[in-house]
């Protein structure tokens, strides 16, 4: 760090009863009151340096008295004060970074200019602030530092001060870091990054020293950062990875306690309204008021380049948005990017806590369905890929059929808009993240359903972890009653399970006897389909034939005949499937109150939709319409059951 040193009088200021006085043989004839300090000094050699002091003491008549002037709006105060009056008088004073301002502003304000006596204090100030200082990485820094002062603040920026060293700043960051004078440990460091790089850690190391202005930068005030990295944006030179990286550096600088609160938990709202109550609220919104306006400061300086910040960076300032209650601007703007880009989110990313009051869900699901909607709009425009319910109002007269080839060339549309592989993550990701808000007992049934069903088919290439979001979400909402229970398994296409997910449906109270019953024909069919045509059924696991065989199913039969309902299917919260037991053989007993059930479904189940059946019969090519193979499944099982 550079200093510089003027004067060569040793310095003989004193304090005598709270009084500033210079030793001298001279009694003093000016009384200079400073704020809060009161200064005995001659009239001399302060008025031959200060224009200012010299109008004032103009101003008031000579009474032989030693004269009295009150400076209360002094910049700097009574410290820097005393340095301009040690250089009028000759004593050495040193000047460096940290006070070169304090000094610039108070020379400015009594007005020390080479009007008044050639080099004065205003010029030598000068010469040493662009000549050293702002050559200098670290005394740019500090210096900027400095000008945040209250009382240097105003002055600061009318003497360009802060805009000049936000220039230095600016100009050394988009410079190579050998052309910059750093400070000496910053250089010893970044020397030895250099000398110790080769292979594979010297790319490590590269990247390093591109981004060496990042965390100096981050120790500065949210505005100065604001300025300073518009000013190093606008230079063009630095790539967007970089300004993004040292955006990460100072929201995890200055946002450590949201970075705590954002770990994908949400915090019982009881217990946040007690903290506050226990807090000083006059305090507490004073900090979430800077902390807002930090946070929508990151938000508006982030790289318009997609990739330039994390996916999951951007969920964590989203969740900040929530924590602070920041602008509906940033909150859409984050939304926005996170939507270029959910592919690389988490389940822990989306996470993100309500605090609405409005409602009592743990999470934001509705932010999280405007995020989802922002990625499957990617690459679509309203002329190419109209809504289906504007392009059916348009064209009534056209079939079933014709409607359905242009949907399905519509989605192949939306998935070839370079997503296809991105879709396929994201409907694993949505799944995995339904599970885990399934556990709310407020979630609604509808918000649910929605998200589900914001997700393509073609994006699912099996629905085994969307059966497990439907288990939980049934465990965790006994209360619905069974239309609610029917309409939730709707979005369950039962040909997309395992065959473990097969078993373990096939054995879930929880869900209506109807997806079971299903579950268990479309495994039937799927194992007779792989016989190959020649005659044979391929080889189905034990545990699948014993459910077939306790349901009046023969596993070995090439077609599958009616299914038996009449055997009561106990349910089993586990998912693995190792060590299952064959079903022992129902009695009669137990099979008539099963029947009768089925027999009072029966009715339930001639309600389904057609826009059920449709989808059904679209997704398994030579099975015929669930409604009409069941109504025969029904009458030969009553059959059979009037014989015996």
């Amino acid at each position: 760090m550079k200093f510089m040193k003027l004067g060569s009088r040793p310095d003989t200021f004193y304090t005598a009863d709270s009084v500033r006085a210079v030793t001298c043989e001279v009694s003093s004839d000016l009384i200079i009151q400073v704020k809060g300090s009161r200064y005995l000094l001659h009239k001399f050699p302060l008025l031959s340096k200060c224009l200012r002091l010299q109008r004032l003491c103009s101003e008031s008549p000579d009474s032989g008295q030693p004269q009295i002037v009150q400076l209360p709006d002094f910049p700097g105060g009574a410290e820097t004060f005393e340095l301009c009056a040690k250089f009028c008088y000759g004593m050495t004073i040193t000047l460096s970074a940290y006070n070169i301002v304090a000094a610039r502003c108070a020379a400015e304000y009594l007005q020390m200019t080479e009007d008044v006596e050639k080099g004065n204090l205003i010029y030598k100030l000068e010469v040493f602030l662009n000549s050293c200082i702002l050559h200098g990485w670290k005394d740019s820094i500090v210096t900027l530092q400095t000008t945040k002062s209250m009382a240097l603040c105003l002055w600061s920026e009318d003497l360009a001060i802060t805009s000049r060293c936000i220039e230095a700043i600016a100009s050394k960051v988009l410079s190579h870091p050998s052309k910059v004078s750093l400070s000496h440990s910053h250089s010893r460091r970044l020397r030895d990054d250099v000398s110790s790089c080769n292979g594979t850690e010297s790319m490590r190391h590269k990247s390093t020293s591109k981004g060496w202005w990042a965390e100096d930068l981050a120790e500065l005030t949210i505005d100065l950062y604001w300025r300073a990295m518009i000013a190093i944006k606008s230079g063009g030179k630095t790539p967007s990875n970089l300004i993004g990286d040292a955006l990460k550096i100072y929201a995890s600088r200055w946002l450590p306690s949201i970075t705590t609160k954002s770990n994908g938990h949400a915090k019982n709202k009881k217990e946040e309204s007690q903290e506050l109550s226990d807090s000083d609220s006059d305090s507490a919104s004073e900090i979430a008021s800077k902390h807002r306006l930090l946070l929508e400061s990151i938000v508006s300086l982030l790289p318009a380049e997609r990739g330039a910040v994390s996916c999951s960076f951007l969920l964590k300032l989203l969740k900040a948005c929530n924590i602070l209650n920041a602008s509906c601007s940033s909150k859409s703007e984050l939304a926005r990017r996170v939507g270029l880009q959910l592919e690389e989110a988490t389940v822990n990313d989306l996470l993100i806590p309500s605090l609405s009051h409005t409602n009592d869900m743990a999470y934001d699901v509705d932010l999280v369905m405007a995020i989802l909607e922002q990625f499957m709009s990617q690459g679509q425009s309203p002329p190419t890929s109209p809504p289906r319910m504007r392009m059916i109002a348009c064209e009534r007269r056209r079939s079933r059929s014709a409607e359905n080839i242009d949907f399905e060339f519509q989605e192949s549309r939306r998935s070839s808009s370079a997503s296809h592989g991105s879709k396929l993550k994201v409907a694993k990701l949505v799944d995995r993240y339904l599970q885990e808000v399934a556990r709310d007992v407020n979630l609604p049934l509808s918000k649910f359903i929605a998200l589900a069903e914001a997700i393509p088919d073609f994006a699912r290439h099996d629905h085994d972890d969307l059966y497990r979001a439907i288990d939980t979400y049934l465990k965790a909402h006994p209360e619905l009653n069974k239309s609610e229970r029917k309409r939730l398994c709707r979005i369950l296409d039962c040909k997309k399970l395992s065959m473990e997910a097969c078993m373990h449906a096939a054995q879930n109270e929880l869900l209506p006897l109807r997806v079971v019953v299903q579950v268990l024909f479309f495994e039937q069919a799927r194992a007779a389909a792989s016989g190959g045509g020649n005659g044979k059924v391929a080889d189905i696991p034990s545990n699948i034939k014993a459910l077939l065989k306790a349901h009046g199913i023969d596993p070995s039969s090439k077609h599958p005949p009616p299914l038996s309902t009449t055997t009561s299917i106990h349910g089993d919260d586990n998912w693995s499937v190792n060590g299952l037991k064959t079903p022992k053989p129902t009695t009669t007993a137990t099979r008539n109150p099963t029947l009768r059930m089925k027999l009072a479904e029966d009715k339930d189940m001639d309600n389904i939709t057609n826009d059920e059946n449709g989808r059904a019969a679209s997704r398994s090519k030579g099975i015929n319409q669930p409604k009409r193979m069941l109504s025969k499944f029904w009458s030969t099982n009553k059959g059979v059951t009037g014989k015996n």
